[in-house]
């Protein structure tokens, strides 16, 4: 039993190895328009977060110092003719103005030198954020999208974004914003302890800002999760003890060759591997359709190389 598992997991690592190597290293999600939520969950379906949260300095006008929280955002509200090269979200004493340079859509990335949205010039994106009907006369700052999405129309169906605001000159006190509106989790994070072969003692976390993410596979097969960004891709696949199928809720101890007793493991960093591994999966949130594909994922995972102490702790989160 034992020799059929682990031919069956190299023959999954060779095509994983495979769909790493192509074009875009065969990472999808988080393009322009980004991935629609999933549909058809059967367990745990994920929501859609709604929120808006600031942090003012001392001597920012817009803040007055303060910070606060809003668990309601509304979008393009007083947007006559909606595109997607700008947005407007409002919630309670505020209003965020966002553009693209002119001429683009908002994307998933990161704006640099933003200026006023009605007077930016040349390339510069757009932000006008105020509050409590305080506004800078010139802005200085700049804003990062992880997600967004448009319908057909023009009008924002999907944020998550987070922004920085100096009025007047580029050394004022700053008003940080983040804003989601009907947003899903997205993103890649790990902890390396010295000695671990994989992450190298080091740490990271990726977004949909800067990075690509796929997730394919079923709860009664093999899951498949890859994240490309930041000049690094990570791939993380695992499965359930054989006979079961993943089950939001459940901590798995793990191996690389998945048994009756344990469950299927495999973090790889670029071309580094475990040969041999032990570890730990957490599946806190689990989406599936009516096929069986897991749709969304939140996820935490343990793994140590070669008989060492030293772990990599890794947390997911895919619309979940």
């Amino acid at each position: 039993m034992q020799f059929w598992m682990r031919a069956r997991r190299i023959g999954v690592a060779l095509a994983a190895g495979l769909a790493l190597a192509g074009v875009g290293i065969g990472v999808q999600a988080t393009p322009a328009r980004a991935q629609a939520a999933p549909a058809g969950a059967t367990d745990a379906e994920p929501v859609a977060v709604s929120s808006y949260s600031y942090r003012s300095e001392q001597g920012d006008w817009v803040g007055g110092g303060g910070s606060g929280s809003y668990g309601s955002v509304t979008v393009n509200n007083n947007v006559v003719d909606p595109s997607p090269e700008k947005i407007v979200l409002s919630t309670s004493f505020w209003t965020i103005k966002l553009a693209a340079p002119r001429g683009e859509p908002l994307r998933p990335g990161v704006f640099r030198d933003a200026e006023r949205v009605s007077v930016r010039s040349g390339r510069a994106p757009g932000l006008d954020a105020t509050g409590f009907d305080r506004g800078c006369n010139e802005v200085f700052g700049g804003f990062t999208v992880n997600q967004i999405e448009f319908d057909a129309s023009g009008l924002a169906t999907l944020v998550d974004l987070t922004f920085t605001q100096r009025c007047e000159s580029a050394d004022a006190p700053a008003l940080t914003g983040d804003i989601k509106y009907r947003a899903f989790p997205l993103s890649y994070a790990y902890t390396s302890e010295a000695g671990d072969y994989i992450g190298g003692g080091t740490s990271n976390s990726y977004t949909g800002a800067t990075s690509l993410f796929r997730l394919t596979g079923s709860a009664d097969g093999i899951v498949g999760y890859t994240g490309s960004g930041q000049r690094e891709t990570w791939s993380v696949r695992f499965a359930a003890p054989e006979g079961e199928q993943l089950q939001a809720g459940r901590t798995y101890q793990t191996a690389d060759i998945g048994d009756e007793t344990a469950a299927f493991l495999s973090v790889s960093h670029g071309s580094r591997g475990c040969g041999v591994s032990t570890g730990e999966l957490t599946i806190t949130r689990l989406a599936i359709d009516g096929q069986g594909k897991v749709k969304a994922l939140a996820a935490t995972f343990l793994q140590r190389c070669e008989g060492t102490t030293a772990a990599l702790h890794g947390t997911i989160h895919y619309y979940a």
